[in-house]
């Protein structure tokens, strides 16, 4: 189920919402904890020939390719200096992907009234995948849709 289906109707909602956190870039991201299927420490990932970019490559995990996206250049922002940080990783129509983070926070369960819609001054690449905010005490998390997240053939057409 896509996290803008969820999200219908958030501000309605009676009872909290649980988010995996993470950041990158020391920016906080959440996704609905029931789209994670697993975190991952540094793994070794093998590099796709003639991949898009935001693909960092493929992993195995139990036996499963795993298809790893680095977050830092899916969201537009600067490369990691160092190692591969960690791994979330989400289905999507049966298959898996990693997305690439800088590290993975808690699960948080978060009051509905705390969810806002995307504000206007956020960055529109970051607009177009994301479902809105939560305006933390010392923070802002975005809430990432998985599936337009992972629709990297229509991140490149625009």
């Amino acid at each position: 189920m896509s996290a803008v289906m969820e999200h219908k109707g958030a501000e309605n909602q009676q009872g909290p919402r649980e988010f995996v956190s993470m950041t990158v870039a020391g920016q906080l991201f959440g996704i609905p904890v029931l789209t994670v299927q697993d975190v991952l420490g540094e793994q070794r990932i093998t590099r796709v020939p003639l991949a898009q970019p935001e693909v960092a490559g493929t992993l195995n995990l139990r036996g499963r390719i795993v298809t790893a996206i680095d977050m830092r250049c899916r969201m537009g922002l600067p490369p990691r200096e160092s190692g591969h940080g960690m791994n979330v990783v989400v289905d999507r129509d049966g298959e898996l992907y990693s997305l690439i983070v800088d590290s993975v926070g808690e699960v948080l369960s978060l009051a509905p009234d705390l969810y806002e819609r995307n504000p206007p001054t956020l960055e529109p690449a970051w607009r177009e995948v994301s479902v809105g905010v939560y305006r933390l005490e010392n923070e802002l998390m975005v809430v990432l849709d998985v599936v337009k997240l992972l629709d990297i053939k229509r991140a490149e057409a625009a």
